[in-house]
């Protein structure tokens, strides 16, 4: 049951990052980007997960790759609303 959760989880996180990319595709906006990344690394993590058969992840790799991906995440989150230098006040 771990191993199909993990494959859908997976296959989820990596249909969002193709969304994503279609969104950055059209757009050119560097948030939808890091998005795309971010979910594109968490699907490979858990395809890694499902891979080794490690039902724990208590392993300090689990985490720090999802510190990884969160915190792109929240860096395209800060960036988008960091003043931007071009804009007429």
């Amino acid at each position: 049951m771990i191993q199909m959760m993990y494959g859908a989880i997976s296959m989820a996180s990596l249909t969002i990052a193709l969304f994503f990319l279609r969104f950055w595709r059209n757009t050119g906006d560097r948030f939808f980007l890091y998005f795309a990344l971010s979910f594109f690394i968490e699907g490979l993590h858990r395809v890694y997960s499902a891979v080794l058969n490690e039902a724990g992840e208590d392993s300090p790799l689990h985490y720090l790759i999802r510190v990884l991906a969160y915190g792109m995440i929240v860096w395209a989150i800060v960036e988008k609303n960091l003043p931007r230098k071009d804009r007429d006040d």
